[in-house]
C-alpha cells in the first residue's frame, strides 16, 4: 500500500519531552537535590500529554505570558493558536521552596519520579482572569471553575524533561494496549495507508447517535480513530474500564476493522465547552487526524454552553490555523418511522417521531437499574452496561 501523506503536527513538529539513557540518569541525580513538587491527577495527565507531543508544540507548563495570551485571546504569545493554559499550579508551602532558574522534581502523589522542570517563571495564579475566560462562568457548581478554585495560588512554568508516565504503584487501569502516543498513531497511519483519518472524542460509551456520526465520518475518509479519554474526569461519569469494554464490544459487533482504530487519550476534562473542543481538536491533529467530529454540546457539562457554540468557535480561526477540519454534526435522533439515525437536516421532523439521544440520559436510566433501549445503544453494549450497573448497585 503507497505511504499515506498526514497531516503536520500544530506548530509544524512533534514534540517529544521524553528522556532516555544518559540523560535521564543524569536528571534523576539531580533530581535527588531539588525541590520536589507533587502533581494533582489532572497535572499528571497534562506532564504525559506535553511528553508526547500531544500538546504540541507546548514544551512544558506554561509561562505568565503565554497564561495571560491564552485567557485573553486563546493564543500562544507567539500567535499560535492554544486555547486553554496547561499550568502547574502550587501553593504557598511549596513556592516557597522553589526559585526562578532552578529546577524542580515533579512527583507523582505515589511519590515515583516522573519528570523535571526547569523553572523559567514563578507568578501569581490569576483565577479571575483564567475562569470566566475558559469556562464562560464563575459558578463553582461548574467542575471546571471548582477545579481552577481548588488549584494553588501559584503557577511554575518552564519546560519539562520526562522520565517515566507511568506511577510506580500501578493502581490505575492504563489500557496500555491502546495507549499510543501521537508518533505511534501517526506511524500505524502510514501503515495503513490512510492519510484522511477522522477521530471522534468521547468520555461515554458509544450510543446509537455517536455511532451514527462515526459513520458518516467513515464515509469521507480513510478511517476512523475512536479515542476515548480516559484521563481524570468528573463524578458520575462511567469508570474508564467499563467504558473501554464498551467500545471493544461496539468496535467488534458493528465496525469494520480494516476502517477503524481505538485508542486512549491520557488527557483530564476541563468540561470548557467550546475552547475545550478546540483543544481537543488540535491534540487529534497532533495524533495525525484531518477530521474532527464535533456535535452536540463538546466538552460541555450543565447547560452553561449553546447546543452549538462547539462548532461555531472554530469560526474565529483561519484554515491556516487549524489544520484539522472540524466536521459539524447536527444533533442525531432515532426515527421511528425512518427505522434508523436521522438529524434534522436529512429527515423532516414528525410530531412523537423521534428519540433524542444522550450520554447523560444513558447514565440517568443506569442508576435506575433500567436497561437502556434498542434506539440508545446496541444491545451487546447495553448488556456490558447493565452488567455494570447491576454490580455497581450490589456493593453499594
Amino acid at each position: 500500500m503507497a505511504q499515506s501523506t498526514l497531516i503536520s503536527p500544530h506548530g509544524g513538529s512533534l514534540v517529544d519531552r521524553m528522556a532516555s539513557g544518559a540523560d535521564a540518569d543524569a536528571l534523576r541525580q539531580k533530581a535527588a537535590d531539588s525541590p520536589k513538587i507533587e502533581l494533582s491527577a489532572k497535572q499528571v495527565c497534562d506532564l504525559e500529554m506535553i511528553a508526547t507531543g500531544a500538546f504540541s508544540p507546548l514544551e512544558g507548563f506554561v509561562g505568565p505570558d503565554d497564561f495571560t495570551s491564552i485567557c485573553r485571546d486563546m493564543r500562544l504569545s507567539d500567535g499560535t493558536v492554544w486555547p486553554i493554559p496547561i499550568t502547574l499550579a502550587v501553593d504557598d508551602e511549596t513556592k516557597a521552596t522553589l526559585s526562578e532558574g532552578g529546577m524542580a522534581a515533579l512527583h507523582h502523589p505515589d511519590g515515583t519520579l516522573l519528570a523535571v522542570i526547569d523553572i523559567e517563571s514563578i507568578y501569581a495564579h490569576d483565577k479571575k482572569l483564567e475562569i470566566p475566560n475558559v469556562f464562560g462562568t464563575e459558578d463553582e457548581a461548574h467542575p471546571g471553575v471548582k477545579a481552577v478554585m481548588d488549584e494553588g495560588e501559584w503557577l511554575v512554568g518552564g519546560p519539562v524533561r520526562v522520565l517515566t508516565t507511568e506511577p510506580e504503584s500501578g493502581d490505575a487501569e492504563r489500557f496500555e494496549t491502546y495507549r499510543l502516543s501521537p508518533a505511534q498513531t501517526r506511524e500505524a497511519f502510514s501503515k495503513l495507508g490512510w492519510s484522511r483519518v477522522a477521530a471522534f472524542q468521547t468520555r461515554n460509551p458509544i450510543h446509537r447517535a455517536h455511532e451514527y456520526l462515526c459513520k458518516c465520518a467513515q464515509e469521507i475518509c480513510d478511517g476512523i480513530l475512536i479515542h476515548p479519554l480516559v484521563g481524570e474526569t468528573k463524578p458520575g461519569d462511567i469508570p474508564a474500564d467499563v467504558r473501554m469494554k464498551c467500545y471493544e464490544t461496539i468496535i467488534e459487533h458493528y465496525f469494520v476493522a480494516d476502517c477503524t482504530m481505538l485508542s486512549v487519550m491520557p488527557a483530564a476534562m476541563r468540561y470548557a465547552g467550546p475552547r475545550e473542543a478546540v483543544l481537543h481538536a488540535l491534540i487529534r491533529q497532533n495524533y495525525g487526524a484531518s477530521h474532527f467530529i464535533v456535535g452536540r454540546d463538546h466538552a460541555g457539562v450543565g447547560d452553561y454552553y449553546g447546543t452549538y457554540d462547539a462548532q461555531l468557535i472554530f469560526n474565529q480561526f483561519g484554515r491556516d490555523e487549524i489544520l484539522v477540519e472540524p466536521l459539524r454534526f447536527e444533533h442525531a435522533a432515532w426515527s421511528h418511522r425512518a427505522q434508523g439515525m436521522v438529524s434534522a437536516k436529512t429527515f423532516p421532523k414528525i410530531k412523537d417521531d423521534q428519540v433524542f439521544l444522550s450520554g447523560t440520559k444513558v447514565r440517568e436510566m443506569l442508576s435506575k437499574g433500567e436497561r437502556p433501549p434498542g434506539e440508545f445503544s446496541r444491545p451487546e453494549v447495553a448488556d456490558v452496561l447493565i452488567e455494570w450497573a447491576s454490580s455497581t448497585a450490589a456493593t453499594a
